[in-house]
């Protein structure tokens, strides 16, 4: 995929086709780019691809994504470990993660503030999911 897209661009990562259409249908109302990624490893490596593009731009990773969201569990990456991965790798700072999971417990909100995430967001909560959106894409 291209990575000329000027204005707002999402990264999300879930397993699940259910939730994949839903968070789809949400970025679409809202006009917003988007990036699908089907577990966390996918997600990584798509970061990878942008920030190295990015690099070869000479420009902030910020030009090219403006948020991750991510669930939590997913097969050969969770949200926590990416979040982290993400979190402790320079080249994405500025940009907020958003962990959309069904897990909506205060372990599980606990858990992600602990590995940075910036946003915890129940899944099946599509307008809270653009309010959200609308605020950290504003």
């Amino acid at each position: 995929r291209p990575l000329d897209v000027v204005g707002r661009t999402v990264l999300f990562a879930d397993d699940s086709s259910v939730a994949r259409r839903q968070i789809l249908s949400t970025l679409e109302a809202m006009e917003v780019g988007h990036i699908e990624a089907h577990n966390g490893r996918q997600a990584w490596d798509e970061l990878q691809r942008i920030a190295s593009h990015a690099a070869a731009c000479g420009k902030p990773v910020t030009e090219y994504l403006q948020v991750i969201l991510t669930d939590v569990e997913m097969p050969e990456m969770d949200g926590y470990m990416l979040t982290r991965k993400v979190k402790s790798d320079q080249r994405f700072s500025g940009v907020p993660v958003i962990m959309h999971s069904s897990l909506s417990g205060s372990s599980n909100q606990q858990l992600g503030k602990s590995v940075g995430v910036d946003e915890y967001v129940s899944k099946f909560e599509p307008q809270r999911l653009a309010d959200t959106l609308t605020r950290l894409l504003a």
